[in-house]
């Protein structure tokens, strides 16, 4: 089989090697289709390198088909459609223990901190798989662990139909936020710096602003009466953003943290002591996120044919990353079989 690996210093390397038979509690998948995001740029760029372990299979957005089952698995069948919820925990530790698993204190995120789904035979824990419709195309179902992300994010934020909500950052995570919010009932604006991400979202239906030549300040004060958003999501990773979400929200207004940031940033703390804000943190997902997320990509109610900007096969995964540092696409899938 063909697979992806970082291997240290930018680079990545196709290579071959025999598909490993699925061990007792395992099932053996032909990986379909791979999304690849922000977390996988992370590493490529070295900014993980303290973490992982080279060469490594990284991927984590992925779909695909039950191949083989090992010893023990019960439930599943050979030709099932599944995706993957990348978690692993150790369900003893004080996270795990207070029902927080998803956040465990020495959580193995699948891709990461072991191999991921960048490899056309790949060998998961049985309860690890999320059941797929059977008519839903495998490319869609690809974007179940980033519609995820954003289900755990607005259901983080306890938003309410009617809801005034901000998000701050017009890419893959962002579109996918501002998506699910306003399938529950919220009115939605994006704040995002790229012309042609603008341009898609207001295509969409989205409001949006160019925070350089709009006063985001006075424009949410002017649409939300003079109260400020009930919700504002960082997802854009600036040091400007967090330090500007607070001046958006409302009295006893709702921030949440979705983006990775490498380093701690500055944030206003007279605003979230002034407002009463409450400040949240929003990370990966749970089982029911993942449920939820598939349920909204079968009925349609994710702008999938904006988000997919191309399908690439393996062999153009370095070309796809550099597309995706140029700010040329939103989310590009990888066709872990299409071979060349």
């Amino acid at each position: 089989m063909r697979s992806v690996s970082y291997i240290g210093s930018g680079r990545v390397e196709v290579s071959e090697q025999p598909a490993a038979v699925p061990a007792a509690r395992e099932v053996q998948l032909s990986v379909a289709f791979t999304g690849l995001c922000g977390t996988d740029m992370h590493i490529i760029h070295g900014s993980m390198d303290a973490r992982v372990t080279t060469p490594l299979v990284f991927g984590h957005e992925m779909s695909g088909i039950v191949e083989q089952i090992g010893a023990g698995v019960e439930g599943w069948s050979v030709g099932d459609r599944v995706t993957v919820m990348p978690l692993q925990w150790d369900d003893s530790c004080p996270a795990c223990l207070a029902g927080h698993r998803h956040i465990c204190q020495n959580l193995d995120f699948v891709g990461i901190d072991s191999p991921g789904s960048l490899q056309q035979r790949w060998n998961v824990r049985a309860e690890w798989l999320i059941r797929l419709p059977d008519d839903m195309p495998l490319d869609i179902a690809a974007l179940a662990e980033p519609t995820a992300v954003a289900v755990h994010d607005v259901r983080r934020s306890e938003l309410r139909p009617g809801d005034k909500v901000v998000v701050i950052g017009g890419g893959p995570i962002g579109l996918l936020i501002a998506s699910v919010a306003r399938h529950l009932g919220a009115e939605v604006v994006v704040i995002e710096l790229a012309p042609a991400r603008r341009a898609q979202i207001a295509e969409l239906g989205f409001e949006t602003l160019d925070p350089r030549v709009t006063n985001q300040d006075a424009w949410v004060e002017r649409w939300t009466g003079g109260a400020g958003a009930d919700v504002v999501f960082e997802v854009s990773g600036a040091a400007a953003a967090v330090l500007g979400a607070t001046s958006l929200a409302k009295v006893r207004g709702t921030v949440v943290v979705v983006a990775i940031h490498p380093t701690p940033r500055p944030i206003d703390l007279q605003r979230v002591f002034w407002r009463e804000l409450r400040l949240l943190g929003a990370r990966v997902y749970e089982r029911r996120d993942f449920d939820t997320a598939v349920g909204l990509l079968a009925e349609g109610a994710i702008p999938t044919e904006l988000l997919i900007t191309k399908i690439v096969p393996l062999s153009q995964v370095q070309s796809a990353f550099d597309d995706l540092e140029q700010g040329n696409a939103l989310k590009i899938l990888v066709d872990v079989g299409a071979g060349e």
